[in-house]
């Protein structure tokens, strides 16, 4: 299997960048499909490898595409504008990306010969449920449009299930922990920096609940999937997740650990504020266990302490300001059309 060719859309962002360097270890050829509106240094560790192949291009420009797609047998399609500021700063354009282009990206893996197609979809197309556990079956019932496309993408990727195209979605929770693309407009990611760069963590709300999945996770399972007989995941839906916390359980936790990496005199203080972000959602996983053996092995103190040991090696320099670590900041400055 780790001679096949994966195109991963998005491979230079967060998660995509942790996972093409773990592809490439595992033996796969690997083509990354990005924009690289962060930069490159994301993968500069794996520039020279001979079985990676750059793209630097758009979704939406669907010659690329075709060109990208030549001789892949699977793709993973993680590339979108991330996250609901991101997307409402610019809504056309991000409804361009993230669903406008879906379809013809889907249409064309098929043409190309493509066997699988893993759609990283979000836990977040749930929006706000007070049941005990949100299982696969539970309504949609977003309440932005970046949940919304989110959602809406899935039936479009479903229909072209056959004997030869294995559509697989995923719907992660929120993603905690380093890569060497790092994002600090995460919840664990941000509360980690003010902890450990303020000794203050600032709780918008507070009671919304949360599920996690550490970036390490969420790596394993997209190899985990590859590895797959189409008969056994083709058409299939799963949450992944690991911790729901609420939030300022959080908050307690990343505390805690940080106050262990970096002791000081003065204690990390709490500070709850008002939020509008109503979101909240418990949700189970226990179809991704019984169906694939999926489980977790990294917790949100892993996280944190990932992050601590970064911080303590001065790999992100002053955060504070910059771009790199911010979605919505950086599409600010670029102003993408």
């Amino acid at each position: 299997m780790a001679d096949e060719t994966v195109l991963i859309t998005g491979g230079a962002g967060y998660v995509g960048s942790m996972l093409t360097m773990n592809l490439l270890e595992q033996g796969y050829n690997v083509k990354v499909l990005d924009l690289y509106l962060y930069g490159d240094a994301s993968l500069e560790s794996v520039r020279d490898h001979p079985n990676l192949i750059e793209i630097k291009g758009d979704l939406r420009d669907q010659e690329l595409l075709k060109t990208s797609l030549e001789k892949v047998d699977k793709v993973i399609h993680l590339a979108c504008v991330s996250n609901d500021p991101s997307f409402e700063l610019n809504p056309a354009l991000s409804k361009a990306i993230n669903f406008d282009a879906f379809e013809p990206l889907v249409e064309l893996s098929k043409d190309a010969g493509v066997k699988m197609f893993i759609y990283a979809s979000s836990a977040s197309v749930y929006g706000v449920s007070d049941a005990d556990n949100v299982t696969e079956d539970h309504p949609l019932l977003p309440i932005t449009d970046y949940n919304k496309y989110k959602g809406l993408c899935e039936p479009i990727l479903l229909k072209y299930k056959d004997k030869d195209f294995c559509p697989v979605i995923i719907r992660p929770a929120t993603v905690c922990g380093y890569s060497t693309r790092q994002r600090f407009d995460l919840s664990v990611n941000i509360l980690t920096s003010h902890a450990v760069n303020n000794r203050k963590i600032t709780v918008f709300g507070g009671s919304q609940k949360r599920p996690n999945l550490h970036i390490k996770d969420m790596i394993s399972l997209y190899s985990l999937l590859l590895k797959q007989p189409a008969e056994k995941v083709s058409g299939k839906i799963w949450n992944a997740g690991y911790q729901n916390h609420k939030m300022i359980d959080i908050a307690t936790i990343v505390r805690e650990v940080v106050a262990e990496e970096f002791p000081r005199e003065e204690d990390i203080e709490i500070v709850r504020t008002s939020s509008d972000d109503v979101r909240s959602y418990h949700i189970s996983s226990e179809k991704i266990n019984a169906e694939l053996g999926f489980f977790p092995q990294y917790d949100i103190g892993d996280a944190v302490r990932d992050l601590c040991q970064a911080f303590k090696a001065d790999e992100f320099g002053d955060i504070q300001d910059n771009s790199l670590y911010s979605n919505i900041k950086r599409m600010q400055e670029l102003d993408l059309q």
